[in-house]
């Protein structure tokens, strides 16, 4: 270690964050040239972000961001291995510049996201890599949904930091709106009427309320009117107009909304975690990984 001060080393932890033994190793490696150092721990943990890439990131934070005059908001899903990391203030800060990101530049997809220029990095995807080499975690941005209104209002809605919601409405207030989006964040609508759900999933659920309705052994007449019952129900269940508001289970959201002299155009609904298949290891194992730096 001869020839490297500990202001040296001081200096280089503040500017990267990184261990002080790694700082000291990179000094030496370097013959002591702070710049040079700094070049050399972001290719080597660049080069570690890439064997982070394959882990299950299936934690972290959904965060929206709403236009103060109420014409455009967007919710984000920014993915971390660990509940623990979510809460790491450099994780938080990054969910928290994509959401701005997004609402401000209003990128197509994530792959378009990703090559945007954030902070002082040179995209949004050198950020992400080098905050994956710090943090010692895969971090993924893994979605968003931006809605822009021309004539109504996107009303937002947060559930702590796991579900967000976007509705735009025509009509109504800010209240409502509010009202309307922590329903969906409640009760899960996956369309917004009957007419838009996919003939695909009203085959797929006829066929599956037929085959339990024939076990009754009721008459082939009866057992349709029993399906098409079933399948009305169904319909309810799953789109926010047939589903009864939770605040007053009497009437439905459609009822409410005509009563207000509102309608929904669209909503969107993320959850942490939707749709990720976790998986689950042996934690002495997991352990293990961590040490050997997998």
């Amino acid at each position: 270690m001869a020839g490297i001060s500990a202001a040296q080393v001081k200096e280089l932890r503040d500017r990267t964050g990184a261990g002080m033994m790694e700082c000291k190793r990179a000094l030496v490696e370097t013959g002591g040239d702070i710049e040079i150092a700094i070049e050399h721990m972001r290719k080597a943990g660049l080069a570690k972000a890439d064997k982070k890439a394959g882990r299950i990131a299936a934690e972290g934070l959904v965060v929206i961001r709403r236009r103060d005059d109420g014409k455009a908001a967007t919710v984000v899903e920014v993915n971390s291995e660990t509940d623990f990391v979510a809460k790491n203030a450099e994780f938080q800060a990054f969910a928290q510049q994509i959401a701005d990101l997004v609402l401000d530049q209003s990128p197509s997809d994530v792959d378009s996201l990703s090559q945007m220029a954030l902070g002082t990095s040179s995209s949004v995807e050198e950020r992400r890599r080098e905050l994956v080499a710090k943090i010692g975690e895969n971090v993924s941005v893994r979605r968003f949904q931006r809605i822009e209104s021309q004539s109504g209002l996107v009303s937002a809605y947060c559930h702590g930091t796991r579900i967000g919601v976007l509705v735009e409405m025509q009509g109504g207030d800010e209240a409502l709106g509010k009202d309307i989006a922590m329903h969906i964040a409640a009760s899960r609508p996956e369309f917004l009427t009957a007419g838009d759900v996919s003939g695909d999933v009203l085959n797929r659920e006829k066929e599956i309320l037929m085959a339990q309705a024939k076990d009754s052994g009721k008459p082939d007449a009866i057992i349709e009117k029993m399906v098409q019952g079933r399948l009305q129900k169904f319909l309810k269940e799953i789109t926010l107009m047939g589903q009864p508001y939770v605040k007053d289970p009497d009437q439905s959201v459609e009822s409410l909304l005509k009563k207000a002299g509102a309608s929904v155009v669209r909503f969107a609904r993320v959850e942490l975690g939707e749709g990720i298949e976790r998986r689950s290891e042996d934690f002495a194992e997991e352990v293990m990984a961590q040490v050997r730096g997998e």
